[in-house]
């Protein structure tokens, strides 16, 4: 009699990671976070994606609402216009930024986004990080009686200037931050009932830091040639992941996952545009409602966005190596990046050329393309100065197209096409 040995099933390879598919899946979970929060007795906070000192909310655990994301997303969905005409039937100018329209379109559609019923906050925090902002907040306060609360950051002061970490100017602008950081602590504990908790705030920025790390090791891999991705559509996925999962494990693991593969595709020499022919820098922020097509039009040329200056002022700054908290002191550290992150931000609006010119060095650019945004004049007023010195300066080819955030009305297919075809032909010569 003989004793058959049984095999143990091979076990199966782990799947590769997917970012895309991934990105998605923590977006779709986020929304259910949002829609369950009441019921949860979760608090809730309206934040933006700079200037938001998201650390100390999630440090009292509040659920964030990102109504720039929002508004994006109804873009992204195909829906966007039916908000849009709904604000400006109410009385807002079609001038008005689209974002803000989008979301006022929320408001009287009862907060029901086509991704799942958005919960009204207990507080929005708002900054001078954009000036939109400011406005956006009193429509809050005006229509859902929303309580807010304005973060002042010191910006940078002038063309050249920089403030450096420790001299007189930073740890002065360090201690007004972080005095108003103290008033909305004292705010957050009378919303929530709980008293303010430091190690809790430190852990968060051990995450946070974790999270930056990769981050910038993600947007330094697209120095290869050939890029591993599309600044301009992988990245959007990436930004977005960055700020709502900020903080938290999840979006510790995304990173750290995302880095892997696409270190593995450097080392495959796989690059996202098959045989790469034209590496450029998109300046300025997307047409979500169009993006895809966008970067097809770029792609079908074999140009691939290697770097986007919206991957920085869309991460609030915090997208240098030195952006590092100190988890020993986490009130005063967090005063401390906070106020050089807003610096670098605020740099890339108003000063946006001294940057521009360091990224096309690092990033080996071969021509720019400047997105004016029609209901962004924030962004887009000073792009002709800026296209100006980096033609002159630098002898860089560059692009201006027009369109805007998320209304499809500003999109011209035919009108771009040609002039994304007649740029491509100049780059050829």
């Amino acid at each position: 009699m003989t004793t058959a040995t049984l095999e143990k099933p091979a076990a199966a390879a782990p799947a590769e990671f997917n970012a895309h598919q991934a990105g998605q899946q923590l977006m779709k979970d986020w929304y259910a976070g949002l829609a369950q929060a009441r019921e949860r007795g979760q608090n809730v906070a309206n934040v933006f994606v700079m200037g938001n000192a998201v650390e100390i909310l999630r440090a009292f655990d509040f659920q964030l609402v990102f109504p720039e994301i929002n508004s994006l997303q109804t873009g992204v969905r195909k829906v966007s216009e039916e908000y849009l005409r709904e604000s400006e039937d109410y009385g807002y100018s079609p001038d008005v930024c689209s974002y803000v329209k989008a979301d006022v379109g929320l408001i009287l559609r009862e907060q029901q986004h086509p991704a799942g019923t958005i919960p009204k906050a207990d507080i929005a925090i708002a900054s001078n990080m954009c000036s939109t902002f400011i406005k956006w907040g009193e429509i809050w306060e005006r229509m859902l009686k929303t309580p807010t609360f304005v973060l002042d950051l010191p910006g940078q002061r002038g063309a050249n200037w920089q403030v450096r970490r420790g001299d007189a100017q930073h740890m002065a602008d360090a201690h007004w931050v972080e005095a108003q950081f103290r008033h909305l602590i004292t705010r957050c504990e009378k919303i929530t009932g709980r008293r303010f908790d430091f190690d809790r705030l430190a852990e968060v920025l051990d995450r946070v830091n974790r999270m930056v790390f990769h981050w910038n090791n993600v947007m330094a891999l697209n120095r290869t040639c050939p890029a591993p991705y599309n600044a301009m559509l992988d990245g959007l996925t990436y930004i977005g992941i960055m700020n709502v999962y900020r903080g938290t494990e999840e979006g510790v693991d995304f990173m750290r996952r995302l880095e892997e593969q696409l270190r593995a595709k450097v080392a495959r020499g796989e690059g996202r545009v098959a045989g790469e022919r034209f590496r450029l820098l998109f300046s300025g922020t997307p047409c979500y409602v169009s993006m895809r097509r966008l970067v097809e039009l770029f792609e079908s040329w074999g140009g691939v966005f290697a770097y986007s200056d919206y991957l920085t002022f869309a991460a609030g700054g915090m997208d240098a190596g030195e952006m590092v908290y100190d988890t020993s002191r986490p009130l005063e550290s967090l005063a401390e990046i906070t106020a050089l992150a807003a610096q670098r931000g605020l740099s890339n609006q108003f000063f946006a050329h001294e940057r521009l010119a360091q990224q096309i060095r690092d990033y080996d650019v071969d021509g720019i393309v400047f997105h004016g945004i029609k209901s962004c004049r924030f962004v887009s007023s000073g792009m002709a100065d800026t296209r100006n010195y980096l033609n002159k300066r630098l002898n860089v080819p560059s692009l201006y197209i027009e369109s805007d955030l998320i209304d499809p009305r500003y999109w011209s297919d035919a009108q771009i096409k040609n002039r994304v075809d007649a740029f491509f032909e100049s780059l050829q010569q």
